[in-house]
């Protein structure tokens, strides 16, 4: 038996991936191990999504170069499908790439990789294959990734997305139920569709369904009590998602939704399909729902052409907004993108005074947030504990981290509480997660 290590960089799409590509390689008859240094092959599934992502991959194969004597490396994931054969060229010991497309190809890979033989590469975009596995060694017993639609049809400036991932295919509403109640059946009770853009979601099948539709039902499925998507794209984000979320409590009244920029100009730069008010539309939306949905965000500073005037609409957005939560980012230059050609490049030390600002404003706001529950009772699952603090870590539904203590009762064990959803009044408030005590 063959030891494996598995290093996963990015988003949670990569993620799941590697729970599919982990379960592949346990039923072929490989070993998990916890280091690089136990594994007679190691693997790395890669983001490309930003320069930095790619160059900590280069790096941690260069790491490697010498010391991994007897060693067989393998590339997955976004930068195989990028760089695809120059991944030998940058990484000669490098054995095998293969983009996410290819993982249920990965047994015949694998012949070939114990044969001997070297360069081996899996880089088909199947427009026809939904890349699931026939096996997923997931990785959290209480909360399962899913994935409804894959690829991108979108054709934004700075994105390499649909060069890595190919164009939109979705699967059927009838095989998405199906392993929801499987993961129901299995123990699991939180749910996260993935997907590029899971809005753009269309059931293949005679049924038709759109995503709102999908995500209800799969909130109905026996035995699931939160059903969580990302991500979603503003153009294909319609009023019924509120509506699914306001009528059915199973679905987490929590929406991410990237804006990245409050500038209708960059907007239109960045082809992002969609201007400030009609994303401000959907903002209102959500503000009015019955239930109180958290919203939080992606932001790119520094796009080509982005002036102070743009930015400083980008704060005012922030303001207007208050957004849960936000990811930050400099506009990173990557191959194959329109916004390679554009002028108007800002410079390192722009992008990274303008980066600090959105985030300082940003740990103002989240902290104004955050105080707003001190006080509130907030339904919590148990995900870990802190043993520095002494503290249980839970999440709630609108995604927030909510760390608490609590005294065991006759009934439940200590550590039974694991996987449990508790009730937690907030005592404290931070920028970035809530403090409390168990009340049940």
């Amino acid at each position: 038996m063959k030891n494996f290590y598995i290093e996963t960089f990015g988003c949670q799409m990569n993620a799941h991936d590697s729970e599919k590509v982990i379960g592949t390689l346990i039923g072929e008859g490989y070993n998990q191990v916890k280091t690089p240094e136990e594994a007679e092959l190691v693997f790395y599934n890669t983001c490309s999504i930003r320069d930095k992502a790619e160059q900590k991959v280069f790096h941690r194969l260069d790491q490697f170069k010498r010391e991994g004597k007897g060693k067989k490396f393998i590339v997955l994931g976004c930068v195989a499908q990028q760089e695809g054969e120059r991944v030998f060229e940058k990484a000669p010991h490098v054995s095998m790439v293969c983009g996410s497309a290819s993982y249920n190809q990965l047994p015949q890979m694998l012949v070939q990789l114990e044969a001997g033989n070297k360069r081996i590469t899996g880089l088909s975009l199947d427009t026809e294959d939904t890349f699931e596995t026939p096996l997923t060694r997931r990785e959290n017993p209480h909360r399962a990734y899913l994935t409804i639609i894959e690829g991108c049809d979108k054709s934004c400036a700075y994105c390499v997305v649909p060069f890595t991932r190919g164009p939109e295919r979705s699967r059927t509403s009838a095989s998405v139920l199906a392993e929801s109640l499987e993961l129901s059946r299995a123990g699991y009770t939180e749910i996260q569709l993935l997907g590029q853009n899971v809005n753009s979601y269309r059931d293949p099948s005679p049924s038709g369904w759109d995503f709102a539709t999908l995500l209800d039902r799969v909130g109905c499925v026996p035995g699931i009590r939160r059903v969580r998507f990302t991500t979603s794209h503003p153009r294909d984000f319609v009023k019924p998602i509120i509506d699914a979320i306001d009528e059915n409590p199973n679905l987490c009244n929590h929406v991410h939704l990237p804006v990245q920029s409050g500038s209708t100009r960059i907007l239109n730069a960045m082809q992002r399909l969609y201007t400030r008010d009609e994303y401000m539309r959907r903002i209102e939306w959500m503000k009015n729902a019955r239930r109180p949905i958290a919203i939080t965000s992606d932001i790119i500073v520094g796009f080509p052409g982005e002036t102070e005037a743009d930015f400083e609409e980008t704060l005012g957005l922030l303001r207007e907004v208050a957004f849960d939560a936000i990811f930050g980012f400099k506009y990173s230059r990557r191959p194959n993108t329109p916004a390679l050609a554009l002028a108007g490049q800002i410079p390192e030390e722009e992008k990274t005074r303008r980066l600090t600002i959105v985030q300082e404003l940003q740990r103002e706001i989240q902290t104004r947030r955050n105080a707003a529950y001190l006080d509130t009772v907030e339904e919590c699952l148990v995900e870990g504990f802190n043993i520095a603090t002494g503290q249980w870590i839970g999440r709630t539904s609108q995604h927030k981290t909510l760390n608490f203590l609590r005294v065991a009762s006759d009934n439940i064990a200590d550590d039974d509480i694991l996987g449990r959803y508790v009730d937690v009044r907030v005592t404290r408030a931070g920028a970035n997660s809530l403090v409390g005590e168990c009340v049940n």
